[in-house]
């Protein structure tokens, strides 16, 4: 499953199972011109924000941040360190939104997303 695809998928299974939701995905998939995605990048206060926003307050949480990763992905090397440097930047993001009391994670395929959407939602 590609990203986009894994996108989709998830963002449908919202609007399925929550449909009073207000949530946001980026645009991950989709082709950019150089020029549409340096705009896109200066309209940004950091790197590596999270694919999905959900605007729910639950709990603790103001709301919930997932990276969305295909089935699969290597978040970290044997040492456990971030498995490339785009991972330790988005892996730091997600510490920075926890911080504000965002829950946040990293998802590898849609099943995992589900998994913490329905917790959250739940909590």
């Amino acid at each position: 499953m590609s990203e986009k695809t894994l996108h989709k998928a998830v963002c449908d299974y919202i609007r399925m199972a929550y449909p009073d939701v207000m949530f946001n995905s980026d645009s991950s998939g989709i082709r950019l011109t150089i020029g549409q995605s340096v705009q896109m990048k200066s309209l940004k206060s950091h790197r590596g924000y999270p694919d999905l926003m959900i605007f729910e307050p639950r709990d603790i949480w103001h709301g919930l941040f997932i990276e969305l990763k295909v089935e699969g992905t290597k978040l970290t090397k044997k040492n456990n360190d971030p498995a490339t440097d785009h991972i330790r930047e988005q892996a730091e993001c997600i510490n920075k939104l926890i911080d504000k009391r965002y829950a946040a994670f990293f998802a590898c395929g849609s099943s995992e997303a589900i998994k913490i959407i329905d917790n959250y939602m739940k909590s």
